[in-house]
């Protein structure tokens, strides 16, 4: 889809907390563009053409040129559009921004995939683990509103998707995210408030449809 600034194309999937991201920063910035639905099954000619050394979603098309990785992603639509400024203008507090979004892709991910393909003690320590890893995220949180402060910005783009998982984490946890963390919970909610997370995001039950189906194809039970 054609803006002032040239056509924007964005491949994604569905239920991608990566592909989310760029839906809602592109929201955030008013950015009209154009959204093709992809299949991690059968992958396009087009993405395979795009994202050529990982072949995965999300791919921002702008004017035929690719940008992948969607922390990466939304640093660009950061910069080219630059109304409602998504990082910080200070250079430390952007740091932090960064480091705190590097941590989620690093640790949530993970671990989330871990309590659903693991059984027995490993499961058991990976439950363990996400518990940790959400207290130190709402330790980071603390009182403020959002994660950066008054401003919804880059970690709360960076890290919202993933609480359409919550549901799905708790389930096959055993344990309750508002009873460990209530002021991320409270978070979560404040964002789900916002017209670009609300569109963007999957209802947690149908996030959860798609870890059932995972889980059988990968025959855990």
């Amino acid at each position: 889809m054609a803006t002032e600034k040239g056509e924007v194309l964005l491949l994604d999937l569905w239920v991608s907390v990566f592909g989310q991201r760029c839906r809602i920063a592109l929201a955030e910035k008013g950015v009209e563009y154009e959204y093709r639905e992809e299949s991690l099954l059968d992958k396009s000619p087009l993405l395979l053409k795009m994202n050529p050394i990982h072949k995965k979603i999300p791919v921002l098309i702008h004017d035929g040129k690719p940008v992948c990785e969607s922390l990466i992603i939304v640093q660009y639509i950061d910069e080219v559009w630059t109304n409602n400024p998504l990082l910080p203008s200070d250079s430390y507090e952007r740091a932090k921004a960064r480091f705190w979004a590097d941590f989620v892709d690093k640790k949530i991910y993970e671990c989330g995939t871990k309590l659903w393909r693991l059984k027995g003690e490993a499961h058991d320590e990976a439950k363990k683990d996400m518990i940790e890893i959400l207290k130190l995220l709402e330790g980071e949180l603390g009182d403020k509103k959002y994660f950066g402060g008054e401003t919804f910005g880059f970690m709360d783009i960076a890290f919202v998707p993933f609480t359409a998982w919550f549901y799905s984490y708790e389930t096959l946890g055993n344990f309750s995210t508002e009873n460990e963390c209530p002021k991320l919970v409270a978070w979560a909610k404040r964002c789900m408030e916002r017209e670009s997370v609300t569109k963007s995001l999957p209802h947690p039950y149908k996030v959860y449809e798609v870890v059932v189906k995972l889980k059988k194809r990968f025959g855990v039970e």
